[in-house]
Parts: structure tokens; C-alpha cells; sequence
């Protein structure tokens, strides 16, 4: 079983006024919830570790991972509120954001709180903003550096200065992750915001040297790289006509664990062993996944039966 941990919220977007207010569009999301819906949809048994509201958005949240067959016995209920990230565009067409989280739900799991993994648990994915705000954050990382030796420990920074704005505590929190997982996927545009200075291929080398058996760099249309002990490879972007991104990372990211799982090398021998020809492989597997994805309207995720053989 493969449990994603982080946070799941709504966005909302604002799309115009009505006499007496706002005419709102609230739609499910998170990047960990999505990452969740992305491994069901492939076939592979998920489950979601987060806190969600009793509140109208909660219970929308929960009625989804069950639609989409994804474990919900770590899911923790209270009646803080849910997280919201609110849209909005100005008449001069530019997009602002709000969001409002203190206090939410899915940040406020502690390590006390923490529910118990079922013995068949094998990956831990964690990412995004759960990880640098607390209490849910220490928790989070508590359970990683716990578990590690019995798990496999996947990591997606998915940085979001809207949400926390200081680059430093992501450094802090990227770095220690890094240390803490055996594959790190992370975006070229992340990587530009945490090290403006620095080589991809050279922060690649260093989360290697800290523990990390594979790292995956996303360029969007400029394709992808990874990084293996002995190895490396570098895709391009498969082309497809762009309706909107919304999702394609959190699509890559179960795509990759998805191929990774297929090829019985979802273990620490397994990535040690990736070579140039399995890697490129990897690589175009979560690319073919991410462009359907890009191919619809919001995060719409393929199943395993629009993908080719791994």
C-alpha cells in the first residue's frame, strides 16, 4: 500500500459577482490528495493521511476518496475548517491568491495524533506545504525519519510561497527531507526559487550523497531528467495540445512510483539498479501520464488503461 501524506483543501475561484456577492466555483485539490487519486486511478492501493473538516468542503473531500477507491482509515476528522486557496483575477486579466489555512484541518495532526500505518504499507509519499507548517509539519517529518527503515520515503517539494513565504524554512525543510527520502521528484521551477545559483544536476548530486537512491527533475515542455547512483538519462516532453497544467506534477509523481512499483523496483535494490535505458524508460511512462493530464480541464488524472505497458 502506498500512503500519501500532506495536506487536501479546495480551491475556489472566484469567476464574478452576483447583486447581493460572489459567484464562487470551491473545486477539490491538494497535491497530496491528488497524488492519492493519481495512484488509485493507476491501480495501484492508496490511502490519504490528512486531517480533514466535518465542515461542507471536508465532507466533499471525503465523498471524493471514496469515489475514487482511495483508503481513507487514516483520514482524521475535526471540526477545525478547511483549508481554502482562493482565486481571484483582477480587470487586468492578472490572477490573485488568497489563502486562508491557520487553524485548518490538515495542518493540525501532531505527532501525538498520528494514526498507526497498517503493516502493508510500504511508500510514504510526502509533499508540498504540510511539511513546513505546524504542528503538522514536525509530525510529518517525525513519521518519515521513523519509518524509513521499514518504508520507502518519496518526497515532492511542490513549494508555495503563498502558503509560506520564507525560502529559508523550505531550504531547511527540503533539505532535511532529502536526507530523510529514497526518491526526491522535484520541479525546475521549484529548484530555481530554493537555488537560484546552483546546477540541477549538482543539488542532484548532493541529495544522492545525502540517502537519496533516485532524483527527478520536471521542466514541463522542456521535458524531464533523473538521476540514478550509476546512472542518468534525460527525456523530452511528450507534445499534446494544452487545455491547462493543474495536476501534471502530482500526475508525474504517481506515474513515476506507478512504473517504479510495475518493475518490482520500488525497493532500495531495485533503484540502486536503475541504469540509463530503465531510467529514460521511467521517465516517458510519467511524461505520456502527465500530458493526458494537461490534455483536460483541472486535475484530471488518467487510469492505468490510457497508458501503454510500462
Amino acid at each position: 500500500m502506498f500512503v500519501v501524506c500532506g495536506e487536501a483543501l479546495m480551491d475556489v475561484y472566484v469567476l464574478g459577482t452576483t447583486p447581493t456577492g460572489l459567484h464562487l466555483d470551491a473545486r477539490i485539490g491538494g497535491s497530496p490528495f491528488n497524488v492519492a487519486v493519481g495512484l488509485a486511478r493507476l491501480g495501484r492501493r492508496s490511502a490519504l493521511l490528512t486531517g480533514l473538516s466535518r465542515d461542507a468542503a471536508g465532507e466533499r473531500l471525503t465523498q471524493a476518496l471514496a469515489t475514487e477507491g482511495v483508503d481513507t482509515r487514516l483520514v482524521l476528522r475535526s471540526d477545525a475548517p478547511s483549508t481554502l486557496s482562493v482565486v481571484s483575477v483582477d480587470a487586468a486579466g492578472v490572477p490573485h491568491y488568497a489563502f486562508y489555512g491557520h487553524g485548518a484541518a490538515d495542518r493540525e495532526i501532531d505527532e501525538a495524533s498520528l494514526p498507526a500505518l497498517p503493516p502493508e504499507v510500504r511508500v510514504l509519499q510526502f509533499g508540498s506545504y504540510a511539511l513546513v507548517v505546524e504542528p503538522v509539519g514536525s509530525a510529518l517529518r517525525a513519521l518519515a525519519a521513523r519509518e524509513r527503515g521499514r518504508c520507502l520515503v518519496a518526497y515532492d517539494p511542490n513549494v508555495r510561497l503563498n502558503v509560506e513565504p520564507d525560502l529559508a524554512r523550505w531550504r531547511t525543510t527540503v533539505e532535511a527531507m532529502a536526507a530523510l527520502s529514497h526518491i526526491v521528484k522535484v520541479s525546475d521551477e521549484d529548484l530555481g526559487l530554493l537555488y537560484p545559483e546552483t546546477a540541477p544536476a549538482e543539488v542532484a548530486r548532493r541529495w544522492l550523497s545525502l540517502g537519496a537512491r533516485l532524483v527527478v527533475l520536471t521542466r514541463g515542455a522542456r521535458g524531464s531528467e533523473a538521476w540514478a547512483p550509476g546512472a542518468h538519462a534525460a527525456e523530452a516532453a511528450v507534445t499534446v495540445e494544452v487545455v491547462d497544467a493543474v495536476g501534471a506534477g502530482d500526475t508525474f509523481q504517481a506515474a513515476l512510483l506507478t512504473w517504479l512499483d510495475e518493475q518490482q523496483a520500488l525497493n532500495l535494490a531495485g533503484l540502486e539498479a536503475l541504469d540509463a535505458r530503465r531510467l529514460s524508460a521511467l521517465l516517458r511512462f510519467a511524461a505520456r501520464a502527465a500530458a493526458i493530464t494537461c490534455s483536460r480541464r483541472g486535475a484530471d488524472m488518467p487510469r492505468r488503461d490510457e497508458l501503454p505497458a510500462g
